[in-house]
Parts: structure tokens; C-alpha cells; sequence
């Protein structure tokens, strides 16, 4: 059972739950399951091709699932899977 890390942007849209323990085998699988069980959180992970954003990153413990096996990294019983949206903003410099 994989954990599945809400981030807080994401929460109002889990009933400001913090966390899933997911049952699924792959980290796409675990984060449909997320999907599934809070619809609204859906469209703010995956484009309309039914792909991860390109702009959200998923860490498995602390390795990003581009240097794994993408959404297909295997996950077991002891994975945290973080997930990470893009923040916009800052300071313009000049």
C-alpha cells in the first residue's frame, strides 16, 4: 500500500485530508485511484489525454518519477509518493 501525499493547494478538493493509502501496483494507477476517490482533484493532475501535467512532479521517496520509470514506477506497501504543483510567481528582478 503506497501513501499518497496531498498537497496542501490540493486538500480543499480531499475534504482536507492530508494523505490516500492506495492498494494500486504503479504510481499512474495510485494517482487515478486519488482521482477516482476525489473527482474534483482530477483535472488539476491530468491533461485532457488523460496524461500527468507537465507541470505536476511526483516523487517516489525522493526520486522524481522522470528519472524512473514515469508513471509506471512500481510502488509498494513502504512508497510515499509526493505530489508537487508547479508555484508561480516571485519577484521580477528587472
Amino acid at each position: 500500500m503506497a501513501k499518497i501525499i496531498i498537497p496542501t493547494p490540493l486538500r480543499k478538493f480531499s475534504k482536507n485530508n492530508r494523505f490516500l493509502i492506495s492498494k494500486r501496483d504503479t504510481v499512474k494507477e495510485a494517482i487515478l485511484e486519488l482521482t477516482e476517490i476525489y473527482p474534483e482533484i482530477k483535472d488539476h493532475l491530468f491533461d485532457s489525454q488523460g496524461r500527468i501535467r507537465q507541470f505536476i512532479r511526483i516523487y517516489v521517496g525522493d526520486n522524481d518519477i522522470r528519472s524512473l520509470k514515469q508513471e509506471d514506477t512500481i510502488v509498494d506497501q513502504d512508497t510515499v509518493i509526493s505530489i508537487i504543483p508547479a508555484i508561480a510567481g516571485g519577484v521580477k528582478t528587472h
